[in-house]
């Protein structure tokens, strides 16, 4: 037998022990109800929950208040401003820290300040895009009349992120990075959790199959699952809340894989660390939910305090949330997102070995 057929024989039985690995595994994670509702369901239920709650694809109109003459408001749309007056600004900031207004906004000559909701952070978030752009549609219009001795309208505001858009365009791709991370690090770290206690690595050491042959095919699920997951989140926020998918959405499958490394090998850290089950999923929701909130998944990063943006640098879910949105929202191609797939394999290959020189294959 030449070199050549032997290496081919020695390949068949894995290929066949790595299909049926796979495919026994894929059938495991779908009898599996508990992995269903954490990896497809609970992202599913919080962008439902986060969207009604927020406005969906048809925002109501933003409530401004203007603070003396506001000029850049005569010709607002009453679709997209409700606009009501304060006799100063601090009742102005009032009635923004009681929830009564979205925004509130001042012009001074050539200047108009925009102070958008903390409380509301999202309707915030919205108000000032919308008038950012009423500023720009007026200077568009000063500029194309060249009217002599008119001047072109600044604001003093930095724009949120997210702020110009509708909010389920930049809910859905956070809530689906944050779905990406529980899928990645719950099922990891309750996986290998169980492995060690059933002493399942020990036992395939005495069959055909190879540990690596069966991490593998452990690996090659999560990644089915991670691309099964992304679909389905990113069809119900079409079809239902009117997310507007651009032509580089197909891009969001190599990130969401690429992501599914990164939060597989936190999984594997904590599997490692723990030592029961219920263990594991208290680290799981110690490092993923605190993760959420720090990333930008739930609302505006912008509009959080300068601490938590300093803290989200970090995170992987940022990046991941980040890419998602420039490449699904946005339109931009994969040459925009080069830092944040750079950062995220980075720290999926830090995080690895850092996991692979810790791990134990079975309690002692």
């Amino acid at each position: 037998m030449t070199a050549t057929a032997e290496r081919e024989a020695v390949r068949a039985p894995r290929g066949r022990a790595f299909l049926s690995l796979f495919k026994a595994l894929g059938r495991g994670w779908i009898r599996d109800r508990s992995q269903i509702f954490f990896t497809i369901l609970l992202p599913l239920m919080f962008m439902v929950l986060l969207a009604s709650v927020f406005g969906s694809g048809d925002t109501a109109a933003s409530r401004i208040v203007a603070v003396g003459d506001v000029a850049v408001l005569d010709g607002a749309d009453a679709d997209e401003f409700a606009v009501s007056s304060a006799p100063d600004l601090d009742a102005a900031l009032a009635m923004l820290r009681e929830g009564d207004a979205d925004a509130a906004v001042v012009q001074d000559g050539a200047v108009v300040r925009i102070y958008p909701s903390a409380t509301n952070a999202t309707g915030g978030a919205i108000a000032e895009g919308r008038l950012s752009a009423l500023v720009d549609d007026v200077n568009v219009e000063v500029l194309s009349a060249a009217a002599p001795g008119e001047t072109v309208l600044a604001t003093d505001v930095e724009e949120a992120d997210g702020g110009a858009l509708q909010p389920i365009q930049y809910l859905a791709p956070g809530i689906l990075a944050w779905g990406v991370a529980i899928s990645g690090v719950f099922g990891a770290a309750g996986t290998i959790v169980d492995w060690k206690r059933d002493k399942l690595l020990r036992r395939l050491r005495l069959t055909p199959a190879s540990v690596k042959t069966f991490l593998g095919a452990k690996v090659s699920v999560n990644l089915v699952v991670a691309i099964g997951q992304t679909a389905v989140f990113l069809a119900v926020a079409a079809v239902a809340f009117g997310l507007r998918l651009s032509a580089w959405t197909w891009f969001a499958a190599p990130l969401v894989l690429l992501g599914t490394f990164a939060f597989l090998a936190i999984g594997v850290v904590i599997g490692g660390i723990a030592q029961t089950s219920p263990a594991a999923a208290g680290l799981s929701n110690l490092v993923t939910m605190p993760m959420a909130f720090v990333s930008g998944a739930f609302y505006p990063l912008a509009l959080s305090p300068q601490w938590v943006q300093w803290l989200s640098y970090a995170s992987p879910m940022r990046y991941l949330n980040e890419a998602l949105q420039s490449v699904v929202v946005y339109g931009e191609p994969p040459s925009a997102v080069l830092p944040q797939i750079g950062f995220l394999a980075a720290f999926a290959a830090l995080v690895g070995l850092i996991s692979w020189k810790t791990f134990k294959f079975d309690e002692l």
